[in-house]
Formats: structure tokens, C-alpha cells, sequence
């Protein structure tokens, strides 16, 4: 009876198998899921800080001064945004990735200015787009580079 075959990672010269490339292809779809949960965080951030202003307290005085409700009509958009950028990545549509890179680099600036509001979900927030950089970028084998 045939065993069903399962894909193998890519070989490296020398016959060796690339174990760092079967990690990334891992991470990108992970880096998928991290997308929609990380979007899911922020639409419940702006639904949370449209919602209600008395919500969130700023600790101390800080430079980024914003109106609540405005931050949460930026965190509900990025929200939205990042979870249709995540169904890309999931989906391995090309522009997904660019997309996803650059998303998640606006929102760690974003939630770099949200820390006094929320630190540990900032931060939290913070490390995930980190991770999500990480596997988008080195990911080469899924997504072909454009010619130049």
C-alpha cells in the first residue's frame, strides 16, 4: 500500500535538508493567524475607546496627547485593516505580505504611542507585529520576489 507523501523541506547543497525554511513557512502562516488576532485586538481596543471614554486612564503626562476616541477610531480602522491584510497572508495572495510588513510596522508606532493607556497590551501588541515582521520576511520560498 502507497504512504501518502508529505512535503519535504527544501534541500540545501550538500544533500541537507533547510530546516530554517520549513520554520519560516511555519511562521508565515502563523504570522497569518497573529494578523487576524492582532487586528481582532485592536477593533476591540477602538470599539472599547469609541465607546466609551472612561475606559482607559493615561498614566502621567505623555507627548502623544490624543482624545480617546480619537485612538479608537485609529485602532478600529488599523483593526480592520490588519484582519484583511491576515485573510491575505492565509490565503497567500502576494500583495498580503508587503502589506502585512508594513501594517504591522505602523502598528508598533502605534501602540509605542498607545503605551500609556494600556502598557501590557501595548506591549503584548508590540511583540506580536515583531513576530509578524520576522516571518513575513523570511519567508522567501512562498512568495516570489518581483522582478526589479
Amino acid at each position: 500500500m502507497a504512504q501518502p507523501s508529505t512535503p519535504a523541506a527544501p534541500r540545501v547543497p550538500g544533500g541537507q535538508h533547510d530546516s530554517r525554511s520549513a520554520w519560516a513557512a511555519g511562521g508565515t502562516m502563523f504570522a497569518g493567524v497573529l494578523l487576524l488576532v492582532d487586528g481582532a485586538f485592536a477593533i476591540i481596543k477602538g470599539i472599547t475607546s469609541i465607546a466609551e471614554d472612561e475606559v482607559y486612564t493615561r498614566l502621567g503626562a505623555y507627548v502623544f496627547k490624543f482624545d480617546v476616541t480619537a485612538w479608537g477610531w485609529i485602532h478600529l480602522i488599523l483593526g480592520i485593516i490588519l484582519v484583511v491584510v491576515g485573510i491575505g497572508v492565509l490565503k497567500e495572495a502576494g500583495w498580503a505580505r508587503a502589506l502585512g510588513v508594513a501594517f504591522a510596522a505602523c502598528s508598533i508606532v502605534l501602540n509605542f504611542m498607545w503605551l500609556p493607556y494600556t502598557p501590557f497590551w501595548a506591549i503584548l501588541s508590540i511583540a506580536i507585529d515583531v513576530f509578524i515582521i520576522w516571518a513575513l520576511c523570511t519567508d522567501t520560498d512562498r512568495y516570489p520576489t518581483p522582478a526589479v
